[in-house]
């Protein structure tokens, strides 16, 4: 009886196994709605990208990415780790195509800097997993050959920066910072009220970690956008995520939620990404995404 419970019992367990590798490759678009623009304003469809992760030979992932284009969005958000190899920088840009023709812009991940390494997922169950500085034992990338190549058309680098895009008569504020899992971010450099005459102001980073939320929410920015977490990639069905591998609760690992600074709300929307790191390559629960985000007229609009 215990020999057949047992059998069962690992049967279930490698069936989840393989349906979690296949589901890796179950490429979705999430669609949602934000109400952040001013009264009387189009809507703008917000194309919102992170967490490719792209290797050579992924050719599943390489045809969803290039056919994001046809979505025609407005524009384009970049949250970060595009590539986990340098040999995958020139199918990147093969796979955004067109889409770097339209406005947008992009933050950086721990691997736009250094490709990943094997680390014993049972790691990421931990309650802090913040890097300091970039891991000398890892493979640097391309990073300033990919900075140039994703800003030589649309998009504009925002790491640590701030950049005004005006789109169908809507101003948009964005300010962005650089990893804040690496310790890279630095909010003081773009901190402060948004420009007089902004529509609407929109924070952009990579980690969703707490101290750079808050200080954007204090700010007073209405729309934060964030990836990092894959939306804690292997998921409970009905529970959810158990970790977002940064201090950002696993309730908000992934989608549009509300979120809380003091006084201060801002609307979060965190991507569930595209990809995984090629030493992990399976989702459970939580497929992967890229987010096309509808902004509309907000009732304080």
């Amino acid at each position: 009886m215990i020999g057949k419970v047992t059998g069962r019992l690992a049967l279930a367990g490698a069936a989840c196994v393989a349906y979690g590798f296949a589901e890796a490759r179950a490429f979705r678009v999430r669609r949602v709605s934000v109400p952040v623009l001013p009264s009387g304003s189009e809507k703008l469809r917000v194309l919102h990208v992170s967490d490719i992760h792209l290797t050579r030979g992924q050719h599943a992932k390489h045809r969803f990415v290039s056919a994001l284009a046809g979505l025609e969005p407005d524009l384009v958000v970049n949250t970060g780790d595009n590539i986990a190899h340098a040999n995958a920088l020139e199918p990147l840009l093969r796979a955004y195509g067109r889409l770097l023709d339209v406005p947008g812009v992009f933050v950086f991940g721990s691997n736009d800097y250094t490709a990943p390494k094997f680390t014993n997922p049972l790691s990421y169950l931990a309650r802090s997993t913040s890097h300091h500085g970039l891991p000398e034992d890892r493979e640097h990338l391309p990073t300033q050959e990919l900075r140039a190549a994703l800003a030589s058309g649309g998009w504009q680098d925002i790491n640590e920066q701030r950049a005004t895009i005006e789109v169908r008569g809507v101003r948009l504020e964005f300010r962005g910072t650089d990893d804040p899992h690496l310790h890279h971010d630095d909010y003081a450099k773009v901190a402060g009220r948004p420009a007089k005459g902004t529509d609407l102001a929109i924070g952009v980073t990579h980690a969703p970690y707490a101290r750079v939320l808050d200080a954007m929410a204090v700010d007073g920015l209405p729309l934060l956008l964030a990836g990092h977490t894959h939306g804690g990639q292997v998921c409970l069905p009905w529970w959810g995520a158990l970790t977002t591998n940064c201090d950002l609760p696993p309730a908000q690992a992934k989608g549009l939620s509300r979120y809380h600074a003091g006084d201060h709300t801002s609307w979060l929307h965190v991507s569930a990404g595209v990809g995984t790191s090629p030493f992990a390559p399976y989702r459970f629960a939580c497929p992967p995404e890229v987010t096309l985000l509808t902004l509309t007229p907000g009732p304080n609009g």
